[in-house]
């Protein structure tokens, strides 16, 4: 399969990345900062450029089977629209160039999914998180309407630890305290998405 995967320098893309590389995917790695990718250059295509501009999207997604976006803030607090503005980009890009599978990374507490939180949870997204939390709801309602082959995939709060390989994964799941899953096992369910039919059109809430 060949995959063009947004957010590639990130935690969680770089998991993803390792992945589809194991599996036997070509991969296209679309990032601002190449050198960030250190000895993933060699394997991977890498296309320089702004995950918020149609135009650059498009270009890297020419010939690809699927769009995995694994976009995040870091450790900032503030969107500043950027999922808004990338899944524009995104969508418009993907339809210019006749990618149809799109698989979008979210967070758990934005939309719908905020009524399923605990109540330590809706604490930190009514504050903290707010302003992040608000772009990405717009983000991921754009996406269900885009008319693409969509999943948003809603983990928990995302941890640096190693992956378990099992984890629950449904469209609506029983939150209690501050639960968490690791990026390494959010990378493996976004993959294993993209490469089956199962979740299309689904927006799956994953924790361990």
């Amino acid at each position: 399969m060949k995959l063009l995967i947004l957010g590639a320098t990130g935690p969680t893309g770089r998991h993803v990345i390792d992945l589809a590389l194991r599996s036997g995917d070509s991969v296209t790695t679309f990032v601002r900062n190449p050198a960030a990718l250190g000895d993933l250059t060699d394997k991977v295509t890498v296309v320089t450029g702004d995950a918020t501009s149609h135009r650059d999207i498009a270009a890297a997604a020419v010939e690809h089977d699927a769009i995995v976006s694994a976009l995040g803030r870091g450790n900032s607090v503030r969107a500043d629209g950027l999922f808004t503005r990338a899944s524009a980009a995104v969508i418009g890009a993907a339809k210019e160039v006749g990618v149809s599978r799109l698989v979008w990374l979210s967070s758990f507490g934005v939309g719908c999914t905020f009524d399923e939180s605990s109540t330590t949870q809706k604490a930190i997204y009514r504050t903290l998180l707010r302003s992040i939390y608000a772009d990405k709801e717009i983000a991921d309602e754009r996406i269900r309407s885009s008319g693409l082959d969509w999943t948003v995939v809603y983990p928990t709060r995302l941890t640096h630890g190693p992956a378990k390989g099992a984890y629950s994964a449904g469209d609506r799941l029983p939150m209690k305290g501050n639960p968490t899953i690791s990026r390494a096992d959010v990378a493996a369910f976004m993959h294993q998405a993209v490469h089956g039919s199962e979740w299309i059109h689904r927006s799956p809430v994953i924790t361990d």
